[in-house]
């Protein structure tokens, strides 16, 4: 076997150095792009959630609920772009006359952008990273909906950015008892108690609500004490 491994042509690192340069220009492209589209929006909320959630689930209609009642509160509303929670965020982002802002990424699977984003408010996206350094740059808070890894990832990148001091303190919005009680109570008795690999402040970044009415309460009294800025 070993004999074998080492006559495996090796590969060709020239083209491989090459293809990476172009593509550092690439990943320059969206960087300026998204910068200089986001710079000008004004102060937003992300929404993230499930793709796969269908117009009348509960968490569909909530989060085009709290989507409306935020953009009346003079924030815009950006999502990933594509269906299920993000299609119901946009829309009651427009429904409000709210601007609405889709970072669309494009995967082998296209998830082709809802209908719902403001024409000159939507980007898209090859690079994930890219992504979402956009939604953490330019939002002065998060709402996590019930969602899926790319739910997850989003909420754990901005929870580290936020627990290192990376970014400013930004609210945390998780909706849904049911969905996230589970998962916190776990981070509570085993990630903290248990193994104290993160401490009590940690978990404090972390708000949990079941209404519209509560989300945007909190925000509401969040920034009457707080400044509306990038966060880096």
């Amino acid at each position: 076997m070993n004999g074998s491994l080492k006559n495996l042509k090796e590969r060709d690192w020239t083209e491989t150095r090459a293809h990476s340069s172009w593509q550092i220009f690439k990943i320059m492209a969206e960087f300026v792009e998204g910068f200089e589209s986001l710079a000008k929006i004004g102060p937003c909320i992300s929404i993230f959630g499930s793709a796969r959630t269908k117009p009348g689930n509960r968490y569909y209609e909530l989060a085009q609920d709290i989507a409306k009642r935020l953009a009346e509160e003079g924030f815009g509303i950006i999502t990933g772009g594509g269906p299920g929670v993000m299609e119901a965020a946009n829309k009651g982002a427009q429904a409000a006359h709210g601007k609405s802002v889709g970072a669309n990424i494009t995967l082998p699977h296209e998830q082709n952008p809802n209908g719902f984003i403001d024409p000159d408010k939507r980007l898209n996206f090859d690079y994930f990273f890219v992504r979402k350094v956009m939604f953490t740059k330019y939002s002065q808070g998060f709402v996590m909906m019930p969602g899926g890894f790319g739910t997850m990832d989003e909420f754990f990148e901005v929870a580290t950015l936020i627990q290192t001091k990376k970014m400013e303190e930004t609210p945390m919005v998780l909706v849904g008892r049911e969905y996230w009680s589970g998962l916190l109570e776990w981070i509570r008795t085993v990630m903290m108690e248990k193994e104290s690999n993160i401490n009590p402040q940690d978990l404090g970044l972390l708000q949990l609500f079941d209404t519209a009415d509560e989300v945007v309460e909190y925000f509401r009294v969040f920034y009457t004490t707080n400044k509306l800025r990038p966060n880096f």
